[in-house]
């Protein structure tokens, strides 16, 4: 057997860690990738979001529900929700779900009143969280799982590495 002399490869290097995905020093949840207030981060999604919340809703919400529910299903029924002028009540139940989920933090306050006062702001963050998290909301929940089960799936998001 051949041995070199004097070879020290140095420390190891720990992989990255986004520091999104990190949790805050003495607690064991996670943060949000993005902020609340970030939703020019994803411009086409805020659009979509401002004029028709029902349908960024149905997105996150199948995607939550792993395909139970349909886009359609769910999105026609916070529509019909905001004619009582209820829906962030039912939007918060799908926060609370996804910060189950993803082991978030309940941030920047208590899951209702993020929606109650900020419901296009919560729903674009967290359309953009399971977007960061590899999935393409515009497919659905199975479309999702035939890419992942060929192998195609997109890589998560990274804060600092844009183009």
């Amino acid at each position: 057997m051949y041995q070199t002399v004097g070879y020290n490869p140095g420390p190891m290097k720990q992989p990255y860690v986004p520091p999104h995905y990190v949790s805050a020093p003495g607690t064991t949840t996670a943060r949000w990738s993005t902020g609340l207030c970030h939703c020019f981060d994803d411009p086409a999604n805020c659009l979509v979001t401002s004029v028709c919340p029902c349908i960024t809703f149905g997105q996150i919400s199948e995607i939550l529900n792993k395909g139970t529910t349909s886009c359609g299903s769910r999105g026609a029924l916070y529509c019909l929700l905001g004619l009582t002028g209820l829906p962030s009540l039912y939007s918060c139940f799908y926060r609370s779900k996804m910060r189950g989920q993803y082991d978030l933090e309940e941030a920047p306050c208590v899951d209702c009143l993020v929606h109650v006062f900020c419901e296009p702001c919560a729903l674009c963050q967290e359309y953009r969280e399971l977007k960061n998290r590899g999935f393409d909301m515009g497919i659905g929940w199975q479309a999702n799982m035939d890419r992942q089960s060929r192998g195609v799936t997109m890589p998560p998001y990274h804060a600092g590495m844009t183009r």
